[in-house]
């Protein structure tokens, strides 16, 4: 199944996507729908009457996901691009879930906060019932679907902080969307080719076939430290190419428009806005 969540007539459903026809189902995002199941939804997209997909906003799949867990130096040629060698556990860390943002929603930051502002397409994995302790053979069953993310990142904050939570969650630096794919249109997430453009110049090239440590691993290792609930987001790190290890640097401006896109998922495309201004910073 192709799932999302969509604005329409001022109201926000989970929805079922078929031929370019959405299904609207009884839950306000997908974190819901994963909590009643995939037969669930069936039912409910059978009963639902078909709304053009050009006539919706697409929303971020899950607004407020309970937990975003992401994991760094991933994928082989990352670790390479910074001399780094390959981690011997998984390098985690969470991203606040105030930072989501939705297909072709806009980032913005404070250029007072940071100047280094970095992109990261990266594959995430959307949880599908509680899990804790859960052994590599059994992690399939506990996923409900698939979607691409960019793990928007302030360098200067990450390096200064000592620490990657801050520079990781400032408002709107993770676009997640527009498609969740369930596991039984997408049974291998480890074949997929993944891909950055920044202005239409192509700077991550990869496949999920080169991480380091692959999503049944990561299941087990999270879900052995604490519960995992549906809803939460698991995002697999990403693969060689950031602006931070180019040379020079090269780093996000207003203006920029990004896409990531990772093969049978789709296309998640942003656009960097203007800086926020005096006024929008005092009045958040």
């Amino acid at each position: 199944m192709r799932l999302l969540t969509f604005r329409h007539r001022h109201d926000t459903h989970a929805g079922l996507l078929v031929n370019e026809q959405i299904y609207a189902l009884p839950w306000p995002d997908l974190a819901a729908a994963a909590s009643a199941g995939r037969e669930a939804i069936r039912q409910a997209a059978a009963a639902a009457q078909p709304i053009p997909l050009a006539s919706v906003q697409i929303e971020a799949p899950i607004a407020r996901p309970g937990k975003i867990i992401a994991v760094g130096l991933n994928y082989l040629d990352h670790v390479q691009e910074q001399n780094l060698t390959p981690p011997d556990r998984p390098t985690l860390f969470t991203k606040f879930s105030t930072a989501v943002n939705r297909h072709l929603g806009v980032i913005r930051w404070d250029p007072t906060l940071t100047q280094r502002v970095d992109y990261e397409a990266e594959l995430a994995v959307i949880i599908g019932q509680q899990a804790r302790r859960v052994p590599k053979a059994a992690a399939y069953d506990y996923i409900f679907g698939y979607t691409c993310l960019n793990d928007i990142t302030a360098r200067d904050l990450q390096r200064g902080d000592k620490q990657w939570v801050r520079g990781k969650s400032l408002d709107t630096f993770c676009p997640i969307g527009p498609i969740v794919v369930t596991p039984d249109e997408l049974p291998d997430p480890h074949t997929l080719d993944i891909r950055c453009w920044v202005n239409e110049e192509l700077r991550q090239a990869s496949n999920t076939r080169h991480l380091i440590y692959d999503v049944p691993t990561l299941l087990e290792i999270c879900a052995a430290a604490f519960t995992l609930e549906p809803g939460d987001i698991i995002t697999t790190g990403t693969p060689g190419g950031v602006g931070d290890f180019r040379t020079p640097p090269t780093y996000l401006r207003p203006g920029d428009r990004l896409v990531v896109e990772i093969e049978g998922i789709g296309r998640l495309e942003n656009l960097v806005g203007p800086y926020l201004t005096a006024a929008e910073m005092i009045n958040n």
